[in-house]
């Protein structure tokens, strides 16, 4: 079907606690309420929120032939989007991350990349794609398939067909980063990494200087996320900070994602920046509500009353 956007990446199929009073020592056993199985990985997440606010969304990915992918495909299938372009692999299984939630802490991951790892840029030569208003790709780093130039070349076809390119990173450790990263940038719109992907990739811990690196490498818009901090855009002639808004913080899971779909929500609606700020930050806020990834996000009426009830400090500077 035609849809407003096509979210491309990473599939992964969560498997999440809900908060332990601490982590276990080596044989100890710690009680969590539940278990939860869940679907997660950025294209999933974004894909999901943003049928939420009622677009039209198609996914692109790679998931193993098994009971996860399967769980994907129709958890996916479930919430409204296309999954026709999703690729089942039969000799390795579908990606998951073990998501470990203590009380008072950051979340901690165990990860399998799986499928993910078929992914590649030609997935991306579908008409679908050309066709969107535009095109987010997740967890970009995370699919070592997703050679940078010939990825380059499909973001370029895309942007040439009139489509705004939407880029976000998930890191598997240290390494060269910008090295894969500088060549995609030059055909980005809008990046999306948060402060601490941004301060690995870059060497920088300061946001300010993290997004002249991106934006001198080629990117249209760099929009940093920086947790309670709030979040930090930067394109060549605006810069805005933008604070949070306050809520109740259960889990972070899926959170980075959740803003990334409003922001991509204002871009469809042909926002400017500050309301896109204001769309990623109502999502975000929504999603840290519970352990899942999209459990707790706003549908497009309840994050439209939300914007409009309550007030978002965003400065210039």
């Amino acid at each position: 079907m035609a849809v407003d956007c096509v979210c491309a990446g990473i599939l992964v199929a969560d498997h999440l606690c809900e908060p332990i009073e601490k982590l276990p020592a080596a044989g100890e056993l710690v009680l969590s309420d539940a278990l939860p199985l869940e679907i997660g990985g950025c294209a999933s997440n974004v894909a999901i929120d943003l049928s939420l606010l009622g677009a039209k969304v198609g996914v692109i990915g790679c998931v193993g032939n098994d009971p996860f992918g399967r769980f994907v495909i129709e958890t996916l299938s479930g919430a409204g989007t296309d999954t026709a372009a999703i690729r089942l692999i039969d000799d390795v299984g579908t990606s998951g991350t073990l998501i470990i939630n203590v009380t008072g802490e950051d979340r901690r991951f165990i990860h399998a990349i799986g499928a993910n790892a078929r992914f590649a840029p030609e997935d991306l030569q579908r008409p679908q794609v050309d066709a969107a208003k535009v095109l987010y790709l997740g967890g970009y780093l995370l699919m070592p398939n997703l050679e940078p130039r010939r990825l380059r070349e499909r973001l370029r076809a895309a942007r040439r067909a009139g489509v705004k390119t939407v880029v976000d990173v998930v890191l598997p450790g240290e390494g060269d980063h910008m090295a894969a990263l500088e060549p995609v940038l030059s055909e980005t719109d809008v990046f999306l990494p948060n402060h601490d992907e941004a301060a690995a990739i870059t060497g920088h811990a300061d946001p300010v200087r993290q997004a002249e690196t991106f934006l001198e490498a080629g990117a249209g818009t760099v929009v940093i996320t920086q947790g309670t901090i709030g979040t930090l855009l930067m394109s060549n002639d605006l810069r805005l900070r933008a604070a949070t808004y306050p809520v109740e913080f259960v889990g972070g899971t899926g959170a980075g994602d959740a803003f990334d779909a409003g922001y991509i929500a204002g871009l469809l609606e042909g926002a400017e920046p500050r309301r896109c700020l204001q769309w990623g930050s109502a999502l975000g806020a929504s999603c840290v509500r519970a352990i899942g990834a999209t459990q707790s996000v706003l549908t497009r009426n309840q994050a439209e009353a939300w914007i409009n009830e309550k007030k978002l400090e965003i400065t210039s500077f």
